[in-house]
Order: structure tokens, then C-alpha cells, then sequence
């Protein structure tokens, strides 16, 4: 007897031990290449989960969301989307799960909801983008009120975009001229439309000399050979987190914790720091092209305050812009 439970033990013991199983269905924001490295390296540390997964930008997903919650039938067990209002907004809805037990050993406790309803997964900030052919070199936020910048910058637009309104948010909150930069901006024949991707185009295209930009950007498309540089402003930079939550209708909620602590551990981190993104963990380290992470200055952002005042905020930039 003694002898087959031994032989039980070791043929259990032999066999893999998959941190979940079943189905999992994810909504995420991520681009479609790094969602799906994200996916498939979630899979091979938890091979006995089958992810199914949706892409799309913030706000189609949410939409897509809000449609199914109507109907009765909300689809993800989690999301992986750009930014914290967000999440603050579904949070204050009962539309998330507690996590009081995830591993958040070396995140910084700012980045992780006081209610562990939420996770942030890694930093990407907004600094400024600047042709090589420009003739001024900016260093501060306040370099593209200059008359050397006039008609020369351009911005996403915080009406469609809500990264783009958590920057302003954050540079109006922490700045000591406040909404007085973007009226400056204005004066100064700022353009703020569309998305980071145009930002881009027309900074390396030549056809403006600076933007506002999240840094994997351009200091992916400098390695590649464009001609931009991107600052890290001395006054700090916003930075949306990217977050992770599970959903409190989640059908496969074991499933969903342990995507919640892959995308949070070493090599979760160490991922995001492949695809060229400052990871959330510290020790993870930093893509190519970044400076030594404390030269980073993140400015601060109250999630709650912003989501309670989100339609005064983007009447505020309307009326300042003239949009």
C-alpha cells in the first residue's frame, strides 16, 4: 500500500502544475502586436488556459462593453486598457473585482489601486517631440510658448483622446501657470488634433518642428532612423499605466488573477520592457533610448478628481483652444 501511494505521488508530482485552466477572454487597448506577445507569453508560463482576446482603442472597447452589460451578457473576464479614469469610472460602477491577494511585490504602491481593483502594468509618458532640423532644442514645457515655436507645435487632441486629457489634466495640475500654458499654447498657434501616431507623422515629416507625444514613439522611430528627438521636460511628464482589472462578472476568475500576476511579475515586467516600455516594476529595468529611470519625473494625477470632473475639463480645453 505504502508502495502505490509513493508511485501515486511521484506520477502527480511528474505532472506539470498549470497555474489556471479554462477559458479566459480578454479586452485590451494594447496594439495588436504587443497584445498578442502578451497573450502568448501569458499562455506559455499558463498552458492550460485558452485566451481568447479583443483589440480596439479605450473607448471602442468600452462602448462594446457597456452594449453587452446592457443586454445582460458581458463577455471579458478582464481588461488591459490605457489609462485609470477609466477604470475609476467602472470601479465606482461595482463593475470590478477585489484582488486584495495579487503580487505587487516591487510595484510601487502609487501605481496599484488602494482597493486592488485595479493594476497598473507599466509607465508611458507624455513629454515633447522635436525635429533635428528644428532651431531650438526644448527642455521645458514652457519652450513651446516661445516665438521660436510659433505655428510649430502640435498635440493630440484631450476631446477625442484620453490620454491626451489625462495629460492636460496633469500639466494644468501641476504647473504653476496652470490653464494659462494652453492659452499661451493657443497665442502661440498650437494645433491639437487627432492622435499620437499624427503627432508623429508631422514632426518626422517636417511639416511642424514640435509636438506633445508618449515617448515609445519617437524614440522608436529614432532608432529607426527619424529625424526626432524626444525630452523629458524638467518640470515632469503624465504618464498613463495601462492597467489591468478583473471584471466582477468574470466567468473564469481564477484564470483572470493569474494573468493579473504574470503581467505584474518579473517577467511580465520584463516583457513590457521588451515591446520598449517603462515597466512598472523598477527592477525590471528600461528599453533602449531611455534615460537612468530617476531623471524621469512623473507629475501627479488624482484619477477620482478627474473622472468627477471630466466634462468640465474638456469644456475648459474647448473654450481655451477655441475648439
Amino acid at each position: 500500500m505504502r508502495l502505490l501511494l509513493a508511485t501515486a505521488f511521484l506520477a502527480a508530482a511528474a505532472l506539470p502544475a498549470f497555474a489556471a485552466d479554462g477559458k479566459l477572454v480578454l479586452y485590451t487597448s494594447q496594439p495588436n502586436t504587443d497584445a498578442q506577445a502578451t497573450v502568448d507569453a501569458f499562455k506559455a508560463a499558463n498552458p492550460g488556459v485558452e485566451v481568447e482576446w479583443v483589440r480596439d482603442g479605450t473607448p471602442k472597447i468600452l462602448a462594446k462593453l457597456r452594449a453587452e452589460i446592457e443586454a445582460g451578457q458581458p463577455q471579458p473576464d478582464l481588461l488591459l486598457i490605457a489609462d485609470v479614469v477609466t477604470m475609476e469610472g467602472l470601479k465606482g460602477e461595482g463593475r470590478l473585482m477585489a484582488y486584495p491577494d495579487a503580487k505587487t511585490d516591487g510595484i510601487d504602491a502609487s501605481l496599484v489601486d488602494k482597493d486592488k481593483t485595479y493594476f497598473s502594468t507599466k509607465l508611458i509618458t507624455t513629454g515633447i517631440v522635436y525635429n533635428t532640423n528644428a532651431p531650438m532644442k526644448p527642455t521645458s514645457w514652457e519652450d513651446l510658448t516661445k516665438p521660436e515655436a510659433k505655428g510649430q507645435v502640435v498635440m493630440p487632441s484631450p476631446l477625442t483622446s484620453g490620454a491626451a486629457m489625462i495629460h492636460t489634466v496633469t500639466l494644468t495640475g501641476n504647473l504653476k501657470s496652470g490653464w494659462d500654458f494652453y492659452s499661451a499654447l493657443a497665442e502661440n498657434g498650437a494645433q491639437a488634433a487627432g492622435g499620437n501616431g499624427d503627432v508623429l507623422k508631422s514632426v518626422s515629416g517636417g511639416d511642424k518642428l514640435y509636438g506633445m507625444i508618449v515617448d515609445y514613439m519617437p524614440i522608436r522611430e529614432k532608432a529607426k532612423g527619424a529625424p526626432v528627438e524626444f525630452v523629458f521636460p524638467a518640470e515632469g511628464v503624465s504618464a498613463v499605466t495601462e492597467p489591468v482589472a478583473i471584471l466582477s462578472t468574470a466567468k473564469n476568475p481564477d484564470a483572470a488573477k493569474a494573468f493579473v500576476d504574470f503581467m505584474l511579475s518579473e517577467e511580465g515586467q520584463k516583457l513590457a520592457v521588451s515591446q520598449g516600455y517603462i515597466p512598472a516594476r523598477a527592477d525590471a529595468g528600461l528599453p533602449a533610448g531611455y534615460p537612468d529611470r530617476a531623471s524621469i519625473k512623473v507629475l501627479n494625477y488624482d484619477a477620482a478628481a478627474a473622472l468627477k470632473d471630466d466634462m468640465a475639463n474638456k469644456e475648459k480645453f474647448s473654450d481655451v483652444m477655441g475648439q
